[in-house]
């Protein structure tokens, strides 16, 4: 049994879901078939999340390269993503959990902002939980974007370029939306972030996991959180002992078991 201690939970946790297709492969199924058991994953984790009291939840369910994946295997994840955002409803407006998305949304199939836009809509003044969906998103193309629209603020006389720090670039980044992510875990086994929050991930705890995302349980994301617990967390500087890893964290402002 794991323990978690409630009471120093990250504010704002991102999975990379990585595995789906190597599941399938291993039962001799279709990629289609790894990417619906994932799809079952996200709904537990989800609700884990929510149950614990994490702050804030990115889930990479798409990446901008992923649409150079075959067109089957991509409509099939846009089915799933529409399938998800109808049958979870209920329960995020239920759960008073406010929906977001990140990426470049202008990508996605028309019947899939037919349901994800009002969704964002109707659970816009949420506070349980924010669950941020990252979409067609790319970490690169996210900063890149941001320095584009700084360029053309200074350009028209609206911006002092010398005035262009790091804040002004995270404040035009809709993935810091909910805060610099303080954990982010990727399953599958690969050691890597793969364009995932680049920006906000610069002092990113990170967890690494050979788990499966279609196997990926309750047990294992409370898991990597005690793992994330028993880390300190400096972001550069030297802490005394009387100062604690989440008092020092610049995003500031009881036990649970599995």
């Amino acid at each position: 049994m794991t323990y978690v201690d409630a009471s120093n939970l990250p504010h704002h946790v991102g999975i990379i879901m990585d595995g789906n297709g190597r599941w399938a492969e291993l039962r001799g199924e279709p990629r289609e078939a790894g990417h619906k058991a994932g799809s079952a994953a996200v709904r537990r984790v989800v609700r884990a999340a929510r149950r614990l009291g994490l702050t804030a939840l990115t889930l990479y369910a798409f990446s901008e390269q992923n649409w150079a994946r075959p067109t089957g295997e991509v409509d099939a994840l846009m089915g799933l993503l529409h399938e998800f955002l109808v049958s979870e409803r209920n329960e995020i407006l239920d759960n008073e959990i406010r929906l977001v998305a990140i990426g470049d949304l202008e990508r996605l199939p028309p019947f899939v902002r037919d349901a994800l836009d009002p969704l964002r809509m109707a659970s816009g003044d949420n506070r349980k939980m924010t669950l941020a969906l990252a979409l067609s998103y790319g970490g690169q193309e996210e900063i890149a974007r941001a320095a584009r629209d700084l360029a053309v603020e200074a350009r028209e006389g609206k911006l002092d370029p010398q005035t262009i720090d790091t804040r002004a670039i995270a404040s035009r980044l809709p993935s810091l939306g909910v805060g610099e992510p303080d954990l982010i875990i990727r399953t599958g086994g690969e050691h890597r972030i793969s364009n995932f929050l680049l920006f906000g991930a610069a002092y990113a705890e990170l967890a690494f996991t050979d788990v499966l995302w279609p196997d990926f349980k309750e047990e294992d994301l409370f898991e990597a959180l005690a793992s994330y617990q028993r880390r300190e967390r400096r972001f550069g500087r030297v802490l005394s002992h009387a100062t604690s890893p989440r008092t020092a964290s610049p995003l500031d402002g009881g036990a649970i078991g599995v």
